[in-house]
């Protein structure tokens, strides 16, 4: 079976792609990062038997997993127009890879949990019904963990490493910068030009020092404006951890609502 890579995906904002929002996000801006969602299955190696998905949007005390063989979508943001709560993305869910994420993380001394009720966030089911619009693959979520300590996070991932040699494919989804009281400002792309400069180096360096910057990414330039709470960037670390031994490569960095925003490809 081929090795997946595993992959940080920016997932835009609210229901992006699927909602008129004009004024709110441009035009060109969509379009670019839809045409790079829609091209992330063809840039694997193999079909993926499965998808884990790490999402900015979930957030426990405990690491825990989705369980549901049907899982519904749950519609976690606000203030958008009522097509935005009619979008469907009907994934079916993966109850023994659940257990398998359960098992893994437990070997590596980590603690976990389960949820049968959960269901798919908007950094689950916006991007990849983009990318998977005919929800053909099974999906679950793992929940980050409360805290967001990035070492925590990077060890998640070195536990998860060995799905990817059993097909599955790891994605965390985020944002290289989130500051949504900032993002209008005038200095918001200078600063999201910054950060994003520094993570697409930290993020792409050698295993050990990869680990090494992303764990201390407090003290990266410009890190606190970029990210005021740094939910957005957790899933990137799980991906890293994830990565091992691979090399990563920066597979899309462009512009969303003026800032600067980046995918990473390991593997």
């Amino acid at each position: 079976m081929a090795r997946q890579p595993t992959i940080f995906v920016p997932h835009g904002g609210g229901p992006w792609p699927f909602v008129d929002l004009r004024g709110f996000v441009p035009a060109n801006d969509v379009e670019k990062l839809r045409a790079y969602l829609v091209g992330l299955p063809a840039s694997l190696p193999a079909a993926p038997k499965a998808l884990l998905v790490v999402s900015a949007h979930w957030e426990e005390t405990l690491p825990t997993v989705m369980t549901s063989p049907r899982p519904p979508i749950f519609y976690d943001y606000y203030g958008f127009p009522p097509d935005a709560y009619a979008i469907e993305w009907p994934a079916p869910g993966d109850p023994a890879l659940a257990d398998r994420v359960v098992a893994l993380l437990g070997k590596a001394g980590i603690p976990a949990q389960t949820n049968a009720t959960r269901g798919f966030d908007h950094g689950t089911f916006i991007p990849f019904k983009v990318a998977w619009p005919e929800a053909d693959v099974p999906t679950i979520q793992l929940s980050l963990k409360v805290g967001l300590d990035p070492a925590e996070h990077l060890a998640i991932g070195r536990a998860l490493e060995p799905l990817r040699d059993e097909g599955v494919l790891i994605l965390g989804s985020g944002m290289s910068y989130h500051n949504l009281r900032d993002i209008r400002s005038a200095s918001a792309p200078g600063v999201s030009v910054v950060f994003d400069t520094w993570l697409r180096a930290a993020a792409t360096a050698t295993t050990e020092e990869r680990a090494r910057q992303l764990g201390s990414w407090a003290s990266a330039p410009e890190a606190r404006r970029a990210h005021p709470r740094e939910e957005h960037l957790m899933p990137l670390m799980v991906v890293a951890g994830a990565a091992g031994q691979d090399a990563g490569r920066v597979t899309f960095n462009d512009d969303f609502m003026r800032t600067r925003i980046s995918a990473v490809h390991y593997g």
